[in-house]
């Protein structure tokens, strides 16, 4: 069913641009590890684990990843240097355990926490830093799209066109709106 519509019925005679828009679409989206986060997130993240309970810092990296759904892994490189600096600061503090050092906050970084006005990164979903559902759910209309590319009746691909010219004609409008 692969060729099961006229090759002028979607993208054009080219099928291969096809793919290779789709490909391009979801590689601007795609998860990398160590996706940079937006200025201040990874201390407020941080903070947010750390009001929960203590952690070291690879349960730090972990938890950040999974709650951001895997779009957002911190570097060990980037983690330990803020660990570091929340230290100096007197918002964290650190022990010995098992041969790992545990991060705890320290009354002033449970006070700092308490009177933040942002909320942790994962919660935001209006955030652009990536941990919006926007990217995954575009990455997955991509693919929903390319899946009709390939195996639709020239009607159904019809129908996918008209959908997703409708979707892009609302996306703008959302933007237009104030």
């Amino acid at each position: 069913m692969h060729n099961s519509f006229p090759a002028s019925g979607f993208m054009g005679n080219n099928l291969d641009g096809m793919w290779q828009a789709v490909e391009e679409f979801r590689s601007r989206f795609e998860k990398r590890s160590g996706t940079r986060a937006g200025r201040g997130e990874l201390r407020t993240a941080i903070l947010a684990l750390l009001a929960e309970r203590p952690m070291h810092g690879y349960q730090i990296i972990r938890e950040i990843e999974e709650r951001s759904g895997g779009s957002w892994k911190p570097s060990a490189g980037s983690v330990y240097p803020t660990l570091q600096l929340l230290a100096d600061e007197g918002f964290v503090s650190t022990e010995e355990s098992n041969g790992r050092k545990i991060y705890s906050l320290t009354e002033a970084g449970r006070e700092d926490v308490a009177s933040a006005e942002t909320a942790a990164p994962w919660e935001s979903t209006g955030s652009t830093s990536g941990f919006a559902a926007l990217p995954k759910a575009g990455v997955e209309l991509a693919q929903a799209a390319a899946q009709v590319g390939r195996t639709g009746t020239p009607k159904q691909v019809q129908e996918a066109v008209t959908v997703l010219e409708e979707a892009r004609r609302r996306l703008y409008s959302i933007l237009a709106r104030d």
